[in-house]
């Protein structure tokens, strides 16, 4: 028996993640809420409101450990993140979502490459410094 595939729209159901993403060395659960925010993201605005709490829900995760996830993306470049406030209908302001802002990919890869850059450097600066020590160890003065 074959199998009948339903034809898929190449817009709908779908969302794109950009290859470099895994480059960057994201932890899984990074990579996981990277993903869904992505998913809900205004692709105009490149915007999403999701809580915490939703995104735990979608990726199986607690609520301090989204936004574990979420410092980690903000560190390597790949969102921002800004409070956002509601007003009730009784006229009181309360705390709404986070606004989340996907940034461009390139941003996260350019800062990505400057740190393992910086670490080279300093990586090299140590070993010539062990070497000036060495030396002066065997010409005691």
């Amino acid at each position: 028996m074959l199998w009948q595939y339903t034809k898929r729209d190449a817009v709908k159901n779908f969302f794109p993640l950009p290859n470099e993403i895994f480059s960057l060395g994201l932890s899984f659960g990074a990579l996981a809420v990277y993903s869904y925010l992505l998913y809900c993201e205004d692709r105009k605005t490149y915007q999403c409101y999701p809580s915490c709490r939703s995104i735990g829900k979608s990726v199986h995760m607690s609520v301090n450990t989204v936004r574990k996830y979420v410092a980690e993306l903000e560190g390597r470049g790949l969102i921002i993140t800004e409070p956002t406030s509601i007003i009730t209908r009784d006229g009181r302001k309360h705390n709404g979502t986070l606004r989340y802002t996907i940034l461009p990919i390139q941003n996260a890869v350019d800062l990505y490459n400057q740190r393992q850059l910086r670490r080279l450097e300093e990586t090299v600066e140590r070993m010539h410094i062990r070497k000036k020590l060495e030396g002066n160890e065997e010409h005691p003065a």
